[in-house]
């Protein structure tokens, strides 16, 4: 079954995509036809080239206009994004709009370090009296906006290859230097979490943001590319897809009129003093959903193959590093697949967005090597070209027992793996390489998977990868009407909340298997940034909801 698996996902092999020549990375903007700037400086603008267009006039008699053309406006990286750095713009003109990084002034001239956030490295802007706009010279601040004109040229430093030798200099949005959180000297990532609306200024935070955008874009392609059909399952559900009660209800019997707002005593209540659900919103308990899985599954029965990419939300009461209330989850699901086309998918869905991320992402990428987690390009180049492998549960807590190491928490067959069990099998029984643990006991698996012959463990697989421990968890669907209908017995959940869910088991029922991934543990894996809440734009956690 294991070679049938490999050969239904050879289409699926990691490739390298197709990226755009970085020798002359102006050439597709035409920058010497750049049309004049407008005149209003804070006005961002695409239409640089519109033609004009003769005037429109409704019935009214009323005149009006074209909408212009839009196009791509010239970003750092377009000049510095290159194999050359930016040697092949060397005397044209252009224009940056970005936010002032740090200004040095000296006798006779002034260095202005120029971000735009579309790469890591600033644009340096060297300014003298004789530029225009230099007056302003008192505005131009840490935090503040500009715009700036210049021609490019050769750098005398050793810090980059290439400068702006500006012309004009116009501020578009001032920046209190004594109130402006963020310096330049280097701020702690909890102190950064309290100006979350500011962070993405800083190095690290755009270096996060880029390659978070990255993984989404590859994890799109990778899907769209072998023929998954992107699914939008819903935020509000009635549902429970883990059985783990930890949820957030969804309710508007709680009103928030009034001064106050509401009082207990207001809400609609049974005669045994039960909430009266039937007169919400939905008429009936309803939560924000953990995962999209079950109305995925809806969909793979008739699409065949899809994948849900959103949200996802759990009331755990967990303070730690690791958890946050809402995050994001990527759920594939597979028509007529066993457990070993699910661990394939998933090997080969994890090589291919690592891997665009070393080649799409090297100037973030080196950063994180040298600042964050030294060593984690070799890690990421180890899970693209190693080979996966898996072993059963029982075969792993074996391993475990026979190491003889003092784990925190206790080895025992029917206990799930811990964090620090997961870490030693990858990182130190198989030296780094990836590693697949499938055939879990029932007991600690949800009502959905499929129980295997042996009426003790259920076909459920968890990837794990180095330095996170679990980053993926599937498994085969229980696609066995009778037996679904037991697990959720067994388990006390009520089988009319799931009729619908049941009816796909009733109506042409297929094998089919699937897994879901955490997108901010992928991006922690990816950066090596060790806290989940600084790989999230604005981390919802026990206490905090700000922003």
């Amino acid at each position: 079954m294991a070679a049938a698996a490999a050969s239904r996902f050879l289409r699926l092999a990691p490739r390298r995509l197709p990226s755009p020549k970085r020798s002359s990375p102006l050439a597709a903007l035409s920058l010497p036809q750049l049309a004049p700037l407008s005149t209003t400086p804070g006005r961002r603008r695409f239409c640089a080239a519109a033609q004009a267009s003769a005037p429109a006039t409704a019935a009214a008699g009323v005149a009006g206009e074209a909408v212009g053309e839009f196009r791509k406006r010239l970003r750092v990286a377009d000049v510095k994004g290159g194999e050359d750095e930016g040697a092949a713009c060397v005397g044209k003109e252009l224009a940056v709009r970005g936010w002032v990084r740090t200004c040095r002034a000296q006798r006779t001239v002034t260095f202005v370090e120029v971000n735009d956030g579309s790469c890591l490295s600033n644009m340096q802007c060297v300014l003298t009296p004789d530029t225009e706009g230099y007056d302003q010279i008192d505005s131009i601040t840490t935090g503040a906006s500009v715009l700036v004109e210049g021609v490019v040229a050769s750098s005398q430093g050793g810090k980059q290859k290439v400068e702006l030798k500006v012309s004009k200099i116009t501020v578009i949005g001032k920046s209190d230097p004594t109130s402006f959180p963020i310096q330049k000297k280097r701020a702690s990532r909890e102190f950064l979490r309290t100006v979350a609306h500011l962070r993405p200024r800083t190095n690290t935070f755009g270096a996060v943001a880029r390659v978070r955008n990255a993984l989404a874009y590859a994890t799109h392609k990778f899907f769209q590319d072998n023929g998954f059909v992107w699914v939008s399952s819903p935020i509000i559900t009635a549902s429970d897809c883990e059985g783990a009660g930890e949820q957030f209800y969804v309710t508007t019997l709680i009103s928030n009129s009034g001064e106050g707002g509401c009082l207990v005593n207001d809400i609609p209540a049974t005669k045994d003093g039960r909430v009266d659900w039937s007169q919400d919103f939905f008429c009936k308990p309803a939560f924000l959903t953990v995962s999209g899985q079950l109305n995925g599954e809806t969909y793979a029965s008739a699409l065949s193959d899809i994948y849900t990419f959103g949200p996802t939300f759990r009331a755990e009461n967990s303070n730690t590093a690791r958890h946050l209330a809402e995050f994001w989850m990527i759920e594939p699901e597979l028509a007529f697949a066993d457990l070993n086309d699910d661990m394939a998918c998933a090997t080969a869905y994890l090589q291919y967005v690592v891997k665009y991320i070393l080649e799409n992402c090297k100037e973030d990428m080196d950063f994180f090597n040298t600042w964050v987690d030294k060593g984690i390009i070799d890690r990421l180049n180890d899970v693209v070209e190693k080979n996966f492998i898996h072993l059963s549960y029982s075969d792993a807590v074996e391993l475990l027992l026979g190491s003889k190491k003092n784990f925190e928490f206790p080895v025992k067959w029917g206990l799930d793996l811990q964090s620090e069990h997961e870490r030693y099998i990858t990182e130190v029984a198989f030296g780094g390489r990836p590693v697949i643990i499938r055939d879990y006991p029932k007991e600690i698996k949800a009502f959905y998977m499929r129980q295997n012959d042996d009426g003790k463990t259920v076909a459920a697989m968890d990837l794990l990868v180095p330095r996170v421990g679990e980053l993926i968890g599937g498994s085969q669907r229980e696609e066995r009407l009778d037996h679904l209908e037991a697990r959720l017995d067994e388990q006390n959940l009520n089988k009319d909340s799931y009729w619908w869910y049941l009816d796909l088991r009733r109506y042409g029922s297929v094998p089919h298997a699937g897994f879901g991934l955490g997108f901010e543990r992928l991006v922690q894996f990816v950066t090596g940034i060790d806290n989940i809440r600084d790989v999230i734009p604005f981390p919802r956690v026990p206490g905090s909801a700000e922003f």
